[in-house]
């Protein structure tokens, strides 16, 4: 990162902003072509899960190539001012590399599923119809680097 005085090496502090950002913006690339989506998550001891239909451009592009960028961000405030430049944004925000996988086996769905759940229900154990879980798909980033930011702050 260019300007040091903005960058969060603390792995706890980093696991809080992950952990109070409430979208995950997941970027991957279909051939040369950068391709995003915005998506709820959950996050456990290094890994993104996110929750999925079976078919769409998204997974498509994820069957051909699974590396990933996942991005997150919380407590944004328009900071403004007098001069057009002087404004900017107060910001809190990580950034991660990543490679994917498809979660198939129906215990480990649960287990993704209940710490998605956890995120935003605030409890572990739900109970999931077995029909459903053959529609979806979940997705498992495994994070290899983990960057954080402040702006503001």
């Amino acid at each position: 990162m260019r300007r040091n005085d903005k960058e969060i090496k603390e792995m706890e502090v980093i696991e809080r902003i992950i952990d109070k950002a409430q979208i995950c913006r997941v970027a991957m690339c279909d051939n040369n072509q950068p391709y995003i989506v915005t998506m709820n998550f959950g996050y456990k001891s290094g890994n993104f899960y996110f929750h999925s239909s079976r078919e769409g451009k998204k997974i498509d592009i994820l069957r051909k190539n699974g590396n990933i960028c996942i991005q997150v961000d919380t407590d944004m405030e328009l900071v403004t001012g007098v001069k057009a430049c002087s404004w900017g944004m107060k910001y809190l925000s990580v950034v991660g590399q990543g490679e994917i996988e498809f979660i198939e086996e129906p215990k480990e769905k649960i287990e993704a599923l209940d710490i998605i759940m956890e995120k935003y229900a605030g409890q572990e154990k739900f109970e999931y119809q077995e029909s459903l879980l053959g529609e979806i798909l979940i997705i498992k980033a495994r994070i290899t680097e983990l960057t954080g930011k402040k702006s503001g702050y």
